[in-house]
């Protein structure tokens, strides 16, 4: 979770300061102002849990692990929720090794995240969410 968290506390950090400035400033923001704000908006959604229903750690690995590195840059803010729940689902019911060895190693190892980059690009292929 710390390898995954380290990037989301940045990310979440920086989405705060252009939110601020973009909320008093006048004008139209740059591409990339933009493309900052929604991953924040995306990442902000993902982190929302229903209440008395916790995500397994495991879960919330991989469903981060594809937020920061951008796997939900193509995905409405609107639709994060359920890309999340879609995916969440799709893991475990087609990579429940990946989950085992998060949980085992307590760590995203090379092999787990060559794991993963593959797995999330099966569900973006496969699924609609």
């Amino acid at each position: 979770m710390r390898q995954v968290a380290g990037r989301l506390r940045m990310d979440l950090s920086q989405f705060r300061e252009v939110q601020a400035f973009a909320q008093f400033g006048s004008g139209e923001l740059d591409v990339a102002t933009r493309r900052q704000l929604e991953r924040g908006q995306r990442l902000t959604e993902v982190l929302k849990q229903p209440q008395y229903d916790p995500i397994p750690l495991h879960e919330q690995v991989e469903i981060l692990y594809a937020a920061v590195n951008g796997y939900l840059d193509d995905v409405p803010v609107s639709k994060a929720q359920a890309f999340e729940t879609a995916f969440r689902s799709y893991m475990e019911s087609n990579h429940p090794e990946i989950g085992r060895d998060i949980e085992s190693q307590k760590q995203i190892t090379p092999e787990i995240e060559e794991k993963l980059k593959t797995a999330v690009g099966e569900f973006k292929e496969k699924v609609p969410y």
